[in-house]
């Protein structure tokens, strides 16, 4: 209707339209006259929303007026439109202003508006993944799934965005494209469904469109200008995925297919069988068993990647009318997508997989790879049950994927701390490679046969030189853990994550990650464990793997109480607890447990350590884990021994003695004559204590051995032995601060000065008071100097604004600064003349007065 978007603005400007204007009809002077009107009660600001679905004479109108308001009238026009009008002859003239995909932070923000209650971490990965920065797609997602959904409750659907949703998300841009460049943009679709990256080869595009009917090469340039496509050197790809999937979904069946028939004329070679096959198959409607065979044959090659496995095994699936070999096929596709780190896919795959009616050895299979997945994401005790039934399943037709699917139900027992489950799950047996050494070797240490278990597993550590499967590489390092022999589990967990790399087995890098950073937290690098924890962390977030992500929770907990970073330390173990509660995981909350009562040892909270660490070290049911027992054991000794009650710790004292002789753990000796000086009477604790320090020079470890000296130093200083004590108790202090170990550092320095000495501490306001911050404070200290805000710190470290923000308020009060721009000048090293990137006056976290008693943040 002509000029009814206008009167529809008018009808918002004023309480009553302006009669004589709507009489006028609205010519372009008069909509000019009236702005101006308006302007004179104040400024004025008009925002239209899709200004091109306007109609013609209201769009001429409303761009006649923006063209001639002069710059002394007070009115300020807001005008968007669809990409594909922006050139708009009635528009032109304005300035124009493209806006792109929301930022990771603005996105991340805009959920958290969406969804107040909160999202669970892998959800939120996922939302903000398909997504892909637009808050329209954003808001759909967020809208369709159920507060269970949303909180990690109940399983996400699949596909997470509905074909429907994709169709409309683009139509009207794509629609408007030329013919020529539509088909060209289709078949750039097509090839991108079967590229994990989504990218085609120009090469094998222009040939494709040489013999369609629809396109020609020359419409290549034109897509390309149209903003849709971009052109890395030999190839070329739609600018968002997202994109893609829209033209994609939009096609109708028939043009589909043809694109997929197009692109596997053109491929030819040894190295595009699969991709040929896979494009032939896509162009067939309904079954075909002959080439469903040849397909499922090609993807059997371990030659190709993951992905692309997943999705021959799956299109063969489709085309295959038997329901046995189906289930068959799609199990297939779910392994490989599970492998290629999918795991949303892998479960949608699995769970149709398990619904037709199937031979044992299929069905076993199927729950094989069912229960891999509830390992990494599900509750452990249901993952141990359905890897059980795998291996009854496929004993008589697959021994060795029923060994797999046995090692499985080990590692769920392992997770949940069922230690008789455990030894049950590795059945003896024959093979004599690595893997039954590795059974052998767990199931007698666990028995307490410590001798034929440490021969095993020093067979299986023995026979890893020339291995390169990461799962076999991970079960060494394992094993060299359990027989105490720290370097070479880091070896195996560094050569495992370089595999895995290697092969394209995302799914196992978050598993390297975990295991590489608990061996460096045994050997006591704690801030290289620190730093692997978060890149595992931000994998296994990525992959769907929420058991792992506490478990690596429970590592950076740890590492944390090492620092002495109280909040850090509190934040993961609470995440980690949380998690491991509702899945029945009692090594993470054993570890995460162990974390928060070595930071209250830190803090000299002796009764709370004590009390958080009595159910970790003795056996018996809801006792912690059997396999973090004994490595607490010294902080539990400590914290009775310093309460006063050092009969508490006898008994765990005596277990420890027997594990130290089993064990090639380097530290074991220093901490049990450690611990046995705690216990000992007056004239028996310093031989003690010198015997520990002596096994200290023989094994690497700074911090134990600080924490040895701290102690030596303070029962010298209680036994009038000021002088030596403060020999040790410098040297605890200089090892406590070459680990960044904060809160250990000031129970060092107080001890210290109790003993006649002060510890130097570092000026208020000098770049050398930043060696005093904590890991965690120094990470936001450098992002927040380099111009970072609050929010954008918290998604960089995975933490909430609410910590960065107690942090720098930390990181203030001990620098004695009190701006962003001192600690910019103070990081950078700069002088005064020195402009940091972000001012305080456009900084949003900072109030507007300096001397707020709220702190420099919001």
């Amino acid at each position: 209707m002509p000029y009814s978007g206008l009167h529809a603005l008018l009808c918002c400007a004023a309480a009553e339209p302006p009669t004589d204007v709507l009489r006028s009809g609205l010519p372009p002077a008069a909509l000019l006259g009236l702005l101006r009107t308006l302007a004179r009660r104040g400024p004025l600001l008009a925002c239209v929303d899709d200004v091109h679905l306007w109609d013609p004479w209201s769009r001429a109108a409303l761009g006649f007026a923006a063209r001639r308001l002069d710059a002394p009238c007070p009115v300020g026009l807001v005008l968007t439109v669809a990409a594909h009008r922006a050139d708009d002859p009635a528009l032109g003239g304005l300035p124009l202003l493209w806006t792109a995909p929301l930022t990771d932070q603005a996105a991340a923000a805009l959920l958290d508006d969406l969804a107040p209650t909160g999202v669970d971490a892998v959800v939120r990965a996922e939302l903000l993944a398909e997504a892909e920065g637009s808050p329209r797609l954003l808001h759909d997602l967020v809208a369709a799934l159920c507060p269970d959904q949303l909180e990690g409750r109940a399983p996400l659907p699949y596909p997470l965005v509905p074909a429907e949703v994709l169709r409309r998300a683009h139509a009207a841009y794509v629609r408007a494209l030329p013919d020529g460049v539509r088909a060209l943009l289709l078949l750039v679709a097509a090839a991108g469904e079967t590229e994990p990256r989504g990218d085609v080869p120009v090469e094998v595009l222009l040939r494709a469109a040489a013999a369609g009917a629809d396109t020609d090469p020359a419409d290549l340039p034109a897509a390309e200008a149209s903003g849709v496509l971009s052109g890395t050197g030999d190839r070329v790809r739609f600018v968002s995925a997202l994109l893609r999937r829209c033209v994609y979904a939009g096609a109708p069946p028939a043009r589909r297919r043809a694109a997929h028939a197009a692109l596997a004329d053109v491929l030819d070679g040894a190295a595009h069988r699969l991709l040929r096959s896979l494009h032939r198959a896509r162009a067939t409607e309904g079954t075909d068993p002959a080439l469903a065979d040849a397909l499922a044959a090609e993807a059997a090659q371990p030659d190709h990647g993951h992905r692309r496995r997943s999705a021959a095994f799956a299109r063969s699936a489709e085309l295959t009318a038997d329901r046995t070999t189906r289930a068959a096929r799609l199990t297939a596709a779910a392994d490989q997508a599970r492998l290629a780190g999918d795991t949303r896919a892998a479960r949608a795959l699995v769970a149709r997989a398990r619904r037709l009616p199937a031979a044992d050895e299929v069905r076993g299979r199927a729950e094989l790879v069912h229960g891999t997945l509830a390992l990494r994401d599900g509750p452990g005790a249901d993952a141990r049950l359905i890897l059980r039934t795998a291996a009854r399943l496929l004993a008589p037709h697959d021994p060795a994927a029923a060994a797999e699917a046995r090692l499985g139900a080990a590692e769920a027992a392992w997770a949940t701390g069922d230690a008789a489950a455990y030894r049950d799950a590795l059945t003896p047996d024959p093979d004599p490679g690595p893997l039954g050494d590795y059974r052998t070797g767990m199931r007698a240490f666990l028995a307490g046969r410590w001798s034929r278990g440490r021969a095993a597993l020093r067979r299986c550590i023995g026979q890893a030189d020339g291995v390169t499967d990461p799962a076999l590489l991970l079960r060494t390092g394992a094993a060299a853990l359990v027989v105490g022999d720290v370097a070479a589990a880091n070896t195996a967990n560094t050569r495992a994550l370089a595999a895995a790399h290697a092969r394209g087995t995302t799914l196992l890098v978050p598993q390297a990650l975990e295991h590489l950073a608990y061996s460096e937290l045994r050997a006591g690098h704690h801030a290289r464990a620190s730093a692997h924890a978060y890149q595992g962390l931000s994998a296994a977030h990525r992959t769907g793997q929420r058991n792992t992500a506490a478990h690596l929770h429970a590592v950076l907990a740890l590492a944390a109480s090492v620092s002495g970073d109280t909040d850090a330390c509190a934040e993961h173990a609470a995440t980690a607890l949380a998690h491991a509660a509702a899945h029945g995981l009692a090594q993470a909350a054993a570890l995460a447990s162990w974390a928060l009562a070595r930071t209250d040892l830190a803090l000299g909270r002796v009764h709370e350590a004590a009390a958080r660490l009595d159910p970790l070290v003795h056996p018996g049911p809801r006792q912690g884990h059997f396999a973090v027992r004994m490595l607490a054991v010294p902080c539990y000794i400590e914290a009775v021994a310093r309460t006063g009650e050092p009969a508490r710790g006898r008994a765990a004292l005596s277990r420890f003695t027997v594990w130290t002789a089993a064990t090639a753990d380097p530290q074991a000796p220093a901490q049990l004559a450690r611990c046995r000086a705690l216990l000992a009477r007056p004239e028996e604790a310093g031989d003690l204590y010198a015997l520990a320090l002596a096994h200290h020079d023989r094994a690497d470890g700074d911090f134990e051995r600080a924490r040895t000296d701290l102690l030596y130093g303070t029962w010298l200083r209680r036994h009038r032995h000021p002088r030596e004590a403060r020999t040790h108790l410098r040297n605890a202090l200089v090892g406590f601060e070459s680990r960044g170990a904060r809160a250990w550092a000031e129970q060092a320095g107080a001890e210290l000065r109790a003993a006649g000495d002060t510890a130097g501490a570092a000026a208020p306001g000098s770049a050398a008071a930043l060696a005093g911050l904590t890991a965690q404070q120094q990470r936001i200290a450098h992002r927040v100097a380099a111009g970072a805000t609050n929010r954008e710190v918290a998604e960089q470290l995975s933490v909430s604004p609410r910590t960065v923000d107690h942090h720098l308020r930390n990181v203030f009060a001990a620098l004695g600064i009190r701006s962003r721009v001192d600690l910019a000048r103070l990081v950078n090293g700069a002088g005064d003349s020195e402009k940091p990137r972000r001012t305080v006056r456009d900084d949003p976290d900072l109030p507007a007065r300096h001397g707020n008693s709220r702190g420099p943040c919001r």
